[in-house]
């Protein structure tokens, strides 16, 4: 916020991704809402009490001379929400800035900026954006397909396998009673668990470590053999992955539904071609 007054935004969630990589489950709701709560108040230069087990102090942001090149609390800082299940939608409504999302379809956002809405109306406060409708930010991925290319093809599944087969991931841990956005398929589940014991196996993995096997490379790439969990049928639904007309298009809806930021996840080392791509066939056409 020093660098780049008015650009600087903090994302929070329940932690799909930080906590599951730790074998643990999402923090609950409440507890998100009252540390957004301390973190805002920080942020607006104010002392919070923060308590820890038994320990209960006031803290602050120290060091707030700007003069001496030190933190900037003159520019507010928004503080977007990630959120999907109906609890953390109404928790962006209650305290904050903007919603983060993934795997949205034009009516799933329509969806979840009207019950954000609902919820912010709940507890007295409205978004300052046109329609009174939060930030919206939807993490994804995409490819273009080149002609004749198939969903299957090796550089897709290279480009957007990393981030599609999470939803396998989740899949495996609903089975477990971990956190898995609800997703359940018994057949799925089965078939990751075989593949993920032989790859633990071959490398000496403890079995109380599996969630650490199972989320190696989340997000940035496929594990050896892993491409078969990831599903050419499931590609266009979990990313923006089809023919430039098709991407443009779905593009459209989305804002349409109030989508106003897609995020792209670059792949190591095939984020080059990602932005190319969109800037090309995309982002100058739309």
């Amino acid at each position: 916020n020093a660098l780049a007054p008015g650009r600087a935004i903090l994302g929070v969630g329940t932690g799909f991704t930080g906590r599951n990589t730790m074998g643990m489950p999402p923090l609950p709701v409440a507890k998100m809402v009252e540390y957004v709560r301390q973190v805002r108040a920080l942020l607006a230069g104010e002392d919070v009490l923060f308590r820890d087990g038994k320990y209960e102090r006031w803290i602050r942001l120290l060091s707030r001379d700007r003069k001496v090149g030190c933190i900037n609390l003159d520019d507010p800082i928004p503080i977007h929400v990630a959120a999907n299940a109906p609890k953390a939608l109404a928790a962006v409504g209650e305290v904050g800035d903007g919603w983060i999302s993934v795997a949205q379809d034009d009516a799933g956002a329509a969806a979840g900026i009207a019950a954000i809405g609902a919820s912010a109306r709940a507890h007295g406060r409205t978004f300052d954006r046109p329609g009174g409708k939060p930030y919206t930010t939807m993490l994804t991925t995409g490819c273009i397909l080149r002609d004749g290319e198939a969903l299957d093809s090796d550089r897709v599944v290279r480009r957007v396998g990393p981030v599609t087969v999470v939803s396998v991931h989740a899949i495996w841990e609903s089975a477990r009673g971990g956190h898995g956005f609800g997703l359940n398929d018994a057949v799925t589940a089965d078939a990751y668990g075989r593949y993920i014991e032989a790859y633990a196996a071959g490398r000496g993995s403890p079995a109380d470590r599996r969630y650490l096997d199972v989320h190696e490379g989340h997000m940035l790439y496929l594990k050896p053999g892993e491409e078969a969990f990831v599903m050419p049928e499931l590609i266009p639904l979990l990313s923006l992955t089809g023919r430039a007309d098709e991407v443009r298009e779905r593009c459209r809806a989305l804002a349409a539904a109030g989508i106003d930021n897609l995020a792209l996840q670059a792949i190591p080392g095939m984020g080059r071609d990602l932005v190319e791509e969109f800037g090309r066939e995309v982002i100058a056409k739309l």
